[in-house]
């Protein structure tokens, strides 16, 4: 059954019990953590024109923010700090972070729905599902709450760390971000053990050195 916005809402298997859809955001930045979303929807307050995050303007996304923290039966947002990434990698702490937004629902889901193709350990069962975010309702209700959280996150590090790019990149490898990266160095959001950063922190003590 397709609905709105191309949602295959078929996929919600078992709709009688309740099903919590799980994403992240940020896996692929430079800096900043890598922040999760858990969503239990409300069948009986559904919420149109849920999506793909990223295929939504940022308007958009903030007016579903609101109104999927106001009519979900639970949500809970979670993360895994820059220092857990560059000790875990980042696929180990993006399974953590999932974990802990699941772990943090009041109300315990009889299934998970992951997006993408390797799901956390959990207590209950659960399913990844590819694209998930273009397919599942409460994925893609999970993903605008990861999405907003983060980007407001980037927005206030903006300024803390001027001349980055950050509020308008999010941390991801840009020219823009490349090039203040090698000429300002990193900062203490910067995850070490991504490669451009690595190299700027290793150029960085080498004219310490000189």
């Amino acid at each position: 059954m397709t609905t709105q916005m191309g949602l295959d809402f078929s996929l919600v298997a078992h709709a009688h019990e309740l099903v919590a859809g799980v994403d992240e955001v940020g896996r692929g930045p430079l800096c900043g953590a890598v922040v999760t979303a858990a969503v239990i929807l409300d069948p009986n307050r559904p919420i149109l024109g849920l999506n793909d995050s990223k295929k939504l303007t940022q308007a958009r996304r903030e007016k579903l923010y609101d109104e999927i923290i106001e009519k979900a039966l639970s949500w809970h947002i979670a993360r895994a700090e820059v220092e857990e990434i560059d000790e875990l990698n980042i696929l180990h702490a993006t399974m953590l972070a999932m974990q802990r937004a699941v772990e943090g629902l009041h109300i315990t889901p009889k299934m998970a729905m992951i997006d993408g193709n390797r799901c956390p350990k959990l207590a209950m069962p659960s399913e990844a599902v590819v694209k998930g975010d273009s397919k599942v309702p409460a994925i893609a209700a999970a993903s605008i709450l990861a999405k907003v959280s983060r980007d407001r996150e980037m927005a206030a590090f903006e300024l803390i760390y001027p001349g980055y790019g950050i509020g308008g990149h999010k941390g991801y490898p840009t020219p823009v971000h490349l090039e203040a990266l090698a000429r300002l160095g990193p900062t203490p959001i910067h995850r070490r053990s991504f490669a451009p950063v690595r190299l700027a922190y290793e150029a960085r003590e080498s004219l310490s050195e000189v």
